[in-house]
């Protein structure tokens, strides 16, 4: 794929706009080229390239609203394309709910594309494969994984004279290591925008030690425990907590930030003292795109502050109808943490069991965020400061807003991303008292 430089891209936007008769038009332009690799039973399966470029072009007329989406840019394309939605607009009934185009912003770039991630090729992605595989196959171990890096661009604009350019990178790698009889499965994930950031052989090391570590699992009763989560296994979780920062949800009574006879609990103390959440679209280690999704230009923002809820995100639509400021929805959110490392928080611990990953979580009930969903890929004891043995895996019922309730201490934090996860993440791992385990499980 031909990445479009910033300049390409504006010409493409201006000529697209200058062929529209609508009252307002906004344009979403994007190029990506995905390499991947994925193996099983320690042999490569498939591997490929994906690549393209597409432009969705909106427009209205009044309320009535039409779409349309291309991926070829000469003048009788994109002139089909705005006739296509122009259409589509005036055949549409109004959309009550509709906002119109947003005013001209100021975006500052964030550092979301580095070279030598784009510079990947198949021969990088085989190595990481191969990282995996032999170091599996020495021992008699069983992986599989999937890698995936991607280079591309996003760029934005509008009749009102909004335009937006981001190059953008990343990677996400996978890998899951099974005993030769299966009883024993070790897990683990990395992502990262800049590749001198991972390390597959680290990665599949500790996807490694943790399928040797939980061979001959013992039952142990459901119940309430003292648990240590590492980032892995609280990412769903805090990451759905966080995509319910949402005021319309909070303020129809439709999410657990709904209070009791109307309206949000913004400000409110909901967490332990320990919590505090923000969001930044120019960290350095989990960078994004400084705009949302309706063009509104991102900022670095508080989320919880000591515990208490610190902003919510307002639509344009929803600031509008409740007389307020529009709040953009975030990319990432950073959470603050402790010192500590992984076998530090163990070390401190009198007894309690080590979580390295949830899997299949369900929503039981939005208004308490109560979730479902079960341990897996290596769930250990601990006593006296030492993992004395594996564990079953468990089935949990829990929320998110009572384990940041329950929170005893919180370890370095850490990048989580990619396939696992919503958004990109920084979050640490954390000691976390009375966690809901409510019946046994006989998957590895």
């Amino acid at each position: 794929m031909k990445m479009l430089t910033q300049d390409e891209a504006k010409r493409i936007c201006d000529r697209t706009l200058g062929f529209s008769t609508a009252d307002e038009c906004r344009i979403a332009l994007s190029g990506d080229s995905t390499g991947n690799i994925r193996y099983a039973r320690n042999s490569v399966s498939t591997s490929g390239l994906v690549e393209d470029t597409t432009m969705q072009v909106s427009v209205a007329f009044g309320k009535r609203q039409g779409t349309a989406t291309i991926n070829e840019f000469d003048d009788a394309s994109l002139r089909k394309a705005v006739q296509r939605a122009e259409e589509l607009a005036k055949l549409a009934p109004e959309n009550p709910e509709f906002v119109p185009a947003i005013g001209k912003q100021e975006y500052k770039s964030s550092a979301t594309f580095v070279q030598r991630t784009a510079a990947i090729d198949p021969e990088y992605r085989a190595e990481v494969a191969a990282a995996s595989i032999e170091a599996c196959r020495k021992l008699g171990l069983t992986s599989a994984g999937f890698f995936t890096n991607s280079r591309g661009f996003t760029c934005i604009a509008n009749s009102k004279g909004v335009f937006g350019y981001q190059p953008e990178t990343d990677l996400s790698f996978t890998v899951t290591v099974r005993t030769a009889d299966g009883r024993g499965s070790g897990w683990a994930a990395r992502s990262a925008v800049d590749a001198a950031r991972f390390d597959a052989k680290e990665a599949s090391q500790i996807a490694i030690e943790k399928a040797l570590k939980s061979v001959e699992a013992k039952a142990l009763e459901p119940g309430r425990y003292t648990v240590i989560l590492e980032p892995a296994a609280t990412s769903e979780l805090v990451g759905r907590l966080f995509s319910a920062y949402d005021a319309r949800q909070a303020d129809e009574g439709r999410s657990f930030l709904a209070k009791k006879g109307g309206g949000n609990r913004l400000g409110d103390k909901l967490f332990d003292e320990q919590v505090n959440v923000w969001a930044d679209p120019w960290d350095k280690d989990v960078p994004v795109r400084p705009w949302d999704g309706q063009m509104q230009a991102r900022q670095r923002m508080d989320l919880v502050k000591d515990g208490k809820v610190a902003s919510l995100f307002y639509s344009r639509y929803w600031a509008q109808k409740q007389g307020v400021q529009a709040v953009a929805r975030p990319g990432n959110f950073i959470m603050a943490g402790g010192t500590r490392s992984l076998d530090e928080l163990i070390a401190s611990t009198k007894k309690g069991i080590l979580v390295t990953r949830t899997w299949y979580i369900r929503s039981v009930d939005p208004q308490s965020l109560l979730l479902t969903g079960l341990t897996r890929d290596g769930t250990f004891y601990i006593e006296n400061g030492k993992i004395k043995h594996p564990v079953k895996n468990f089935r949990f019922n829990e929320s998110p807003v009572s384990m940041l309730n329950n929170i005893e201490e919180l370890g370095k934090p850490v990048v989580i991303g990619g396939d696992e996860v919503p958004f990109q993440m920084v979050i640490p791992p954390m000691k976390v008292r009375d966690f809901n385990f409510t019946s046994l499980s006989d998957a590895v």
